[in-house]
């Protein structure tokens, strides 16, 4: 089939490119560079998808079966907007259009299902706001003329390629010989999707008739507490790890940010719950995950083979283990 992927050269998009070409599609990617790493047999379009009438061009005299909207304008934010004129560019012939969307869409909440309402569109959180607004939008289309849409609500995804310092994070510093810091009393909970897993249940949907007009919640069917994940990460490295628990409060007024520098916790590794139900996938996908344990082994040997630590500052972190409540270690 003929085949496009917006935003296809990192991490979930880059990975399922590689099984498109394996299974013998012909997949053609869109991003805003000039050129891809992704191989020859991969056919590049230049275009910003957050510019309507650039997708539009790049489009024009183009016919895909199957489209992957997978990319995310982590800066400026990607509006349902901006979704629909891509998803409009895309001629009469789809078969599929296969949205990324997030767990975020439902704005918070342990539990969800598909069918649990999303977040309201005016949600401060843009991020949030956008997710949840684009789905409406899409399944709305389907709903009114038959576009043929699938959306997909993971949580944390990790493996291989992560982009976000996430699972790295905590390794290099059991490597190093550093405490992890671990906010309040690590109770959080938190649910993650293995990368393989998710590329395997969107290749799944671009195929099964039940998979169109759907969601899908696609996941780890068990969260994991912030203290069992820093455990998990340890276990997969063959370390012991060395945690010292401080109050989130202490952390937010030191300056600590959930969702970058200066970072205590990963990378968004410590927001509000917001966790789901993975049935529905299993029932119409097939979709069974991967142990959490099997998946964080296999990342961690990718890390040891390729990651490179950034120049590491732990300075912030000694404040933050200066402020720990005496004997509360371990």
């Amino acid at each position: 089939m003929k085949i496009l992927v917006i935003g296809g050269t990192s991490f979930i998009g880059r990975l399922l490119v590689a099984e498109l070409v394996k299974a013998g599609h012909e997949v053609t990617v869109m991003h805003r560079r000039p050129a891809h790493d992704l191989g020859r047999r991969v056919q590049n379009l230049t275009a910003d998808r957050n510019d309507p009438e650039a997708v539009r061009e790049a489009i024009n005299g183009r016919q895909f079966e199957v489209v992957f909207d997978q990319v995310y304008d982590w800066e400026r934010g990607t509006t349902a907007a901006q979704v629909e004129a891509a998803a409009r560019a895309c001629g009469d012939r789809l078969t599929r259009y296969l949205f990324m969307s997030s767990v975020a869409a439902y704005g918070d909440g342990l539990n969800h299902h598909e069918g649990d309402a999303l977040a309201a569109d005016d949600n401060l959180d843009p991020y949030v706001r956008n997710k949840a607004m684009t789905e409406r939008m899409l399944l709305r289309l389907y709903q009114r003329t038959g576009f043929p849409v699938v959306t997909f609500r993971p949580p944390y995804v990790y493996g291989p390629r992560n982009p976000f310092y996430r699972e790295a994070f905590f390794w290099d510093r059991m490597r190093a010989g550093r405490p992890i810091v671990l906010p309040g009393d690590g109770l959080r909970l938190m649910q993650f999707a293995y990368v393989k897993d998710l590329v395997a249940a969107c290749l799944r949907a671009m195929t099964e008739e039940n998979a169109v007009g759907e969601a899908f919640n696609v996941a780890n069917e068990r969260a994991v507490t912030q203290a069992e994940l820093v455990q998990a990460l340890a276990a997969a490295a063959g370390k012991k790890p060395s945690i010292v628990r401080v109050p989130r409060d202490r952390i937010l007024e030191a300056g600590g940010n959930p969702m970058g520098a200066p970072s205590y916790f990963g990378v968004y590794y410590d927001l509000p719950a917001i966790t789901e139900v993975v049935n529905k996938a299993k029932r119409v996908l097939g979709f069974q995950p991967t142990p959490f344990e099997t998946g964080l082994k296999e990342t961690y040997r990718w890390y040891l083979r390729h990651h490179r630590a950034p120049k590491l500052d732990f300075a912030f972190e000694d404040r933050l283990i200066a402020l720990a409540p005496a004997a509360v270690t371990g």
